[in-house]
C-alpha cells in the first residue's frame, strides 16, 4: 500500500498527489493536521529517515519555535515538539514498499514507481 502522508493546502503535496492521480497510482493521502500522527508512525518514520532529514527547518513553524527548543532538539524534545506540531515534518512524506520518501520531484516518483508517469506536474 502507497500512503502519502501531508497537508491538503501544502503546494508540494498537491504537486505530488496531482502526479500519484495522473500516473494512476492508487494511494491512501494522511492529512497530518487533520488526521493527526501518533507516536508509534512519528518513530516509524524517525527510524526510516532520521530527525535531521524530517524536520522541516525552512518552514514558518519552525523558526517560530522558541529558540531553547530550536537548539535543544533531542530524541525527546523533537517528538514532542513534532507531536504537538506535525506541521514540523518535510512534506510530503511517502511510503512505498515499506520505504520512505521525503519531498517531492517527479523524476523521484518515476524511479519510485518505475514508469514514465506525469513530468509536467
Amino acid at each position: 500500500m502507497t500512503i502519502l502522508y501531508g497537508i491538503h493546502n501544502c503546494d508540494t503535496v498537491k504537486k505530488a498527489k496531482a502526479w500519484l492521480d495522473k500516473s494512476k497510482v492508487a494511494y491512501q493521502f494522511h492529512d497530518l493536521r487533520k488526521d493527526g500522527i501518533n507516536e508509534a508512525l512519528l518513530a516509524q518514520f524517525v527510524a526510516k529517515a532520521g530527525w535531521n532529514a524530517l524536520i522541516n527547518k525552512r518552514s514558518t513553524t519552525y523558526r517560530s519555535l522558541p529558540e531553547e527548543i530550536k537548539n535543544n532538539l533531542t530524541d525527546e524534545v523533537a517528538k514532542a515538539t513534532v507531536l504537538e506540531q506535525p506541521t514540523l515534518l518535510k512534506r510530503p512524506l511517502l511510503i512505498n514498499e515499506s520505504e520512505l520518501h521525503l519531498g517531492f520531484k517527479a523524476p523521484q516518483y518515476q524511479a519510485i514507481f518505475g514508469q514514465e508517469g506525469a513530468t509536467n506536474v
